[in-house]
């Protein structure tokens, strides 16, 4: 993928430049509207049963459904929270936060619960992760609908090769803070509310794509073999280290397809994975 055209210029370089926070662009509308969640953890690491959040961010948004403009901030927290462990040399290199930080700090879940209760759909990119520390939390979380702005979105349709947040937003012409909770959450709003030539705005498409179902197969009875691991892992099946498994999600159209694909690539002759169909409720859930 190449840096999108607006923001090279005629010397054939790269323009980059650091954003504020989201703000709105449309003051009134007769049209419907839709309110999102955007949440964002920093934790002491990747085990989504075991590790400990030491860092949240939600900002809630209201936007026009049909266009995906933002219509105001509903609200937003952010907070640091003390795990009760040291935080890593490895954490703190990636995300800037050490013990010091976070010490004596928490999370205040009942100003959590009312941003997200108010919320129509909670988005996080790679939800997966962010919505296992949630649950294990919140029991409005368990109950609303999430959405991934790394599955949701067919990033590479819109002619990005990776879905990986820094990346896309540089490839877009903007960088930001990694890594710190709320630099998060605004660099995704931004990132979903690009403007970009020949598509819709990449929200329109993650909205539409949370009120579908989708299936997760699973390789199950996967003997391993180190060059069949290379190609499911080429196709896109994801290790979950908990199951001991390789899985991908898949549209309920693409089921079919998909299951022949595996049969080909590990098993001989007869499919001997699993699929499980995942409604929209359920999505992401650990």
């Amino acid at each position: 993928m190449t840096f999108i055209p607006s923001i090279i210029d005629e010397s054939n370089k790269i323009l980059l430049k650091k954003y504020g926070p989201p703000s709105p662009e449309l003051l009134i509308t007769d049209q419907k509207s839709i309110v999102i969640a955007f949440v964002d953890t920093e934790t002491t690491g990747i085990d989504r049963t075991n590790d400990h959040i030491i860092e949240i961010a939600i900002k809630l948004v209201k936007f026009e459904a049909i266009s995906g403009k933002i219509l105001n901030i509903k609200g937003s927290y952010e907070s640091f929270n003390d795990p009760k462990e040291d935080i890593s040399k490895d954490i703190t290199l990636l995300t800037g936060i050490n013990n010091n930080m976070v010490d004596g700090e928490y999370i205040d879940w009942v100003q959590v619960h009312d941003l997200l209760e108010d919320a129509d759909l909670i988005v996080a990119h790679n939800a997966g992760f962010d919505r296992a520390f949630l649950d294990r939390f919140s029991n409005i979380s368990k109950k609303k609908i999430w959405a991934c702005s790394v599955f949701d979105i067919d990033w590479l349709n819109r002619g990005f090769s990776s879905s990986k947040q820094e990346l896309l937003c540089y490839w877009h012409g903007f960088y930001f803070d990694a890594h710190r909770a709320m630099n998060d959450v605004d660099a995704l709003i931004h990132l979903l509310t690009y403007d970009l030539k020949n598509f819709d705005r990449a929200l329109l498409e993650l909205i539409e794509n949370s009120k579908k179902s989708e299936y997760v197969i699973f390789a199950d009875n996967f003997k391993f073999d180190p060059v069949k691991k290379d190609i499911v892992k080429g196709n896109k099946y994801r290790w979950d280290s908990n199951s001991k498994v390789w899985y991908k999600r898949v549209k309920v159209d693409e089921l079919a397809k998909e299951k022949d694909w595996l049969t080909a690539a590990i098993y001989d002759q007869t499919f001997e994975g699993r699929a499980e169909k995942i409604e929209p409720i359920d999505k992401y859930k650990l």
